[in-house]
């Protein structure tokens, strides 16, 4: 798997001039990009809450996906048998310096900070906690025809410090997306993601994550978009070193997105809502703001 992951986004970077898409998981933030790419900071900053016994992962930030397993392996040896995962809250922010190599192609890379608040010991320090690589592309566009956008986006996060606890986290999207109009301004979608963690002991072992999607969008005059998603996430499991496995579970997920566009497409702001049961209820709220240094 991690080889697969590898060699496409490999092959992407060198076959850039002929796919293309927004660097995020949500339909595309440019559609048309001139002679010079699109260049930005797409900084986001999320807060999540999650519940006692649980590791989310959702349609999250890479930052809590990578960061929150990291906690449940930290300080491992002074525990006791069968200690539970408490009840935590998390802020981190992203910083992938983005790349619109097209209209149908974005590459991204850079660096996450996280930190985290459990009863027991407060609010953690902020750390860089994950480095992140990766790319979005359409490998097919509507352009008013019949048959759907085919978006694919993968996404590398490794922990920093890559030590004994490290985890490496690789994420794939699949999406499909009907446009009932030759703008696209509202169609609707369906898609399926994967998560696989990789932890670097052996003594753990985080079982794969799957959501399985639909949703829609409606984008104004006024260039403010609105897109939902609802779906089912099947999560696997995970065991823990010393504490009490995760149990496995298949519950709801919810995200919903409002991003305010320019004229060309590109986003200028947005903020995203999502609600995992995992099986309780984990709320996520990440605003994102990006930074260009180019922008067409």
């Amino acid at each position: 798997m991690p080889k697969l992951v590898l060699a496409c986004l490999i092959g992407a970077c060198f076959t850039g001039p002929a796919f293309a898409k927004d660097g995020d998981d949500d339909s595309g933030a440019t559609k048309a990009i001139g002679a010079t790419p699109n260049i930005y900071l797409d900084l986001r900053t999320s807060y999540a809450t999650v519940p006692a016994g649980a590791l989310p992962i959702g349609f999250g930030s890479s930052a809590l996906s990578t960061a929150l397993p990291s906690l449940a392996l930290a300080n491992s040896t002074t525990l006791p048998t069968s200690v539970s995962l408490p009840s935590r809250q998390s802020v981190a922010v992203d910083l992938p310096m983005t790349v619109d190599v097209t209209d149908k192609v974005s590459l991204y890379a850079g660096v996450s900070g996280t930190t985290t608040y459990a009863q027991t010991q407060g609010w953690s320090s902020f750390d860089i906690t994950s480095w992140n690589v990766g790319f979005q592309a359409d490998v097919y566009s509507q352009n008013g025809g019949s048959i759907p956008t085919i978006t694919w986006q993968s996404t590398i996060t490794q922990s920093i410090p890559n030590g004994p606890t490290g985890t490496t986290t690789f994420n794939n999207i699949l999406e499909f997306g009907y446009a009932f109009d030759k703008d696209e301004t509202r169609g609707v979608l369906a898609g399926i993601q994967d998560t696989r963690v990789e932890v670097a002991t052996a003594l753990a072992r985080i079982h794969p994550n799957i959501i399985g999607y639909v949703g829609g969008y409606y984008q104004w005059p006024s260039n403010w978009k609105f897109t939902g998603r609802v779906g089912v996430q099947h999560f696997g499991g995970a065991q823990l070193l010393n504490f009490t496995p995760v149990p496995s579970f298949t519950e709801p997920v919810v995200r919903l997105d409002l991003d305010r566009m320019d004229d060309n497409d590109n986003r200028l702001f947005g903020v995203t809502a999502q609600i995992m049961w995992v099986p309780k209820p984990s709320y996520q709220l990440t605003l994102r703001t990006p930074l260009y240094f180019v922008r067409n």
